[in-house]
């Protein structure tokens, strides 16, 4: 029988509790004072009319505000719940002493050794897990956590050997023995693949509640179902190539290879050859290579950065989207494959399409469907669960308590403009945890360059004069506003400004339907 007191944090109430058990020579089997104002006490089932007179007697002490009968203690909820996850796990599990005695095994222990299970208890741990000395290990003055390669039953096996420790009167803590998982390669080989396995939704990877980031997931879901070209716009940091391969893994071709080229960190003839490979005897090679689109067959192939490709690449790549076909550098023989291509760029290749540093004809084939990614400043509502689950994320891998934000580090990162997007917020989070003694992120952690917490972010070096700013300021605030504002009216409207006014402006900066996909 157990009963749950609720009473009030009044010195000698438990002696005033345990004199009325011993009055009734009620035999105490276990106590237990809870901090929030509860004493759970276990003895024998009594007689009912002694039950309801102990009952009545213990609701008249004083401070004690209710009684009630319970199921259980909460030390017995909280062994039982630990000794069903210990004895269900698949890995071997064993409890030592302070001296390595064992005193607990799980079943998977258990069935390794078959009859011979009663050996294992209070045996010396050391007489069955070999390669780690563990009585060197509970007499050192830090136990700390351990990962070792070990024998059990003479077979390999990871260990992970962690200690236990219990308070003492001053909340030290006090080496009470151990306990020690065990995993086989063959566990192990099993979780890793599990880790690697692309999630069932490719997009749950990415935070999504503000608005801004739901569209876009919306829309990158439509378009991963797609076979044509897919052109990716984004600023540096916001998670293009992320977006890339979500949207393979969620296409029909996901079991199909995915590779990436980024065009701006190669040389012209190093990225043609890495592309469409060359024939045996090209460069006076012994046998040929394969390129990205034959190794890509069948998957998807990302170009990076795709602005910064020559125009000499983007006329092969033009001829490969048209026909499906290229030749190897130095081979006559066509080569046919089937990927998709997707292209990110961080610039405008309207204004390149303008200057003529970027093929028109390809600019179209490459924009049939297409994604521009969001700014982190323009969509705040993620900022903190990103920023939370880079904390938790780099608190694993530093073996650490996961740390949290405070306020003033909470309004701090939801104020600043982010020029560097994610990525920006990812390496501050970082830092900050690197230098971090206590649990808590304040803004004094947070170390980022001084930057004025507007949509447009100019550097205090820029090169040329203010009415050159001014001008590419008010280019650049047409072209985002154009495809939602195309008649010369409409936007003249939105800015208070004259149709004629508008007109020369947008004449001025070469922004039209043919220059802007509406």
């Amino acid at each position: 029988m157990r009963l749950e007191i609720s009473c009030e944090d009044r010195q000698g109430i438990t002696q005033d509790v345990l004199r009325l058990l011993n009055d009734k020579q009620i035999d105490l089997r276990g106590i237990e004072i809870a901090q929030e104002g509860k004493i759970f006490l276990s003895f024998p089932t009594i007689d009912f009319a002694e039950f309801q007179q102990v009952m009545a007697k213990l609701r008249r002490i004083d401070g004690i505000n209710d009684v009630k009968t319970t199921l259980f203690m909460p030390i017995e909820r909280e062994r039982n719940e630990l000794r069903a996850i210990i004895q269900t796990m698949p890995d071997p599990v064993f409890s030592i002493d302070i001296k390595g005695r064992i005193v607990l095994i799980n079943d998977a222990a258990k069935n390794s050794v078959d009859h011979e299970v009663s050996l294992l208890l209070d045996a010396d741990i050391n007489d069955w897990v070999k390669g780690f000395h563990f009585n060197k290990w509970l007499d050192s003055k830090e136990s700390l956590a351990q990962t070792h390669k070990v024998k059990y039953v003479e077979q390999d096996y990871i260990a992970d050997i962690l200690p236990v420790v219990i308070p003492d009167d001053e909340e030290q803590p006090i080496l009470a023995g151990g306990v020690i998982i065990l995993k086989s390669e063959l566990r192990l080989g099993q979780q890793f693949k599990a880790f690697h396995r692309p999630p069932t939704d490719s997009f749950d990877r990415f935070y999504a509640q503000s608005a801004n980031m739901r569209r876009l997931i919306r829309e990158a879901k439509l378009m991963s179902a797609q076979t044509s070209p897919l052109l990716i716009f984004g600023e540096t940091g916001t998670g293009k190539k992320l977006i890339t391969k979500a949207c393979h893994e969620s296409s029909q071709r996901a079991s199909g290879p995915f590779l990436a080229l980024n065009c701006a960190a190669l040389p012209d003839d190093v990225a043609e050859t890495e592309l469409f490979g060359f024939a045996q005897g090209a460069y006076g090679a012994n046998k040929g290579k394969v390129g990205l689109f034959e190794e890509a067959n069948g998957g998807t192939l990302l170009l990076d950065e795709v602005a910064e490709m020559s125009t000499q690449l983007q006329g092969k790549l033009l001829r490969v989207i048209e026909d499906g076909v290229f030749r190897r550098i130095g081979d006559d023989a066509p080569v046919s494959v089937d990927v998709r291509i997707i292209c990110t760029t961080g610039k405008d290749l309207g204004l390149l399409v303008e200057s003529g540093k970027f093929s028109q004809e390809l600019y179209y084939r490459l924009n049939v469907l297409s994604l521009v990614m969001p700014a982190l400043r323009e969509r705040k509502q993620d900022i903190i669960p990103l920023a939370e689950a880079f904390i938790k994320h780099h608190c694993v891998k530093l073996g650490r308590p996961v740390a949290k934000l405070s306020k003033s580090s909470v309004d701090y990162l939801i104020s600043y403009p982010w020029p560097g997007n994610v990525r920006q917020l990812q390496n501050a989070v970082q830092r900050a945890l690197t230098i971090l003694e206590g649990n808590e992120i304040s803004k004094q952690h947070i170390h980022l360059p001084s930057c004025a917490t507007t949509v447009s972010y100019i550097d205090e070096n820029f090169d040329g004069t203010l009415d050159e700013e001014v001008k590419k300021f008010e280019r650049d605030l047409l072209r985002k506003l154009y495809p939602s504002y195309p008649s010369t009216r409409q936007l003249a409207r939105k800015l208070g400004l004259s149709h004629t006014a508008i007109a020369n402006k947008l004449r001025e900066y070469g922004i039209n339907k043919a220059t802007i996909k509406l």
